[in-house]
């Protein structure tokens, strides 16, 4: 029972870690998932992040199976 995080972007290379592990019983929100791979160490106020692909906010519930992915905003020019 596990849910697949991953980091991409600058979030990759400022936490280090493209990908973790969560165990489905640590986490019932994103932001759940968010504390228990990062803690307290980086603001998650200009992060966004999605359930299977869906954009969603930290408050969503994740489930057994989610992909949950964080990342930085992304801005074009």
């Amino acid at each position: 029972m596990t849910i697949q995080v991953r980091f991409f972007a600058r979030l990759r290379e400022q936490l280090g870690m493209a990908e973790t592990v969560v165990s489905a019983s640590q986490a019932h929100t994103v932001g759940d998932v968010w504390l228990y791979c990062v803690g307290q160490t980086y603001p998650r106020h200009n992060v966004l992040c999605a359930i299977n692909l869906e954009y969603v906010g930290f408050d969503d519930p994740v489930k057994d199976g989610d992909e949950v992915a964080f990342f930085p905003p992304v801005t074009g020019g």
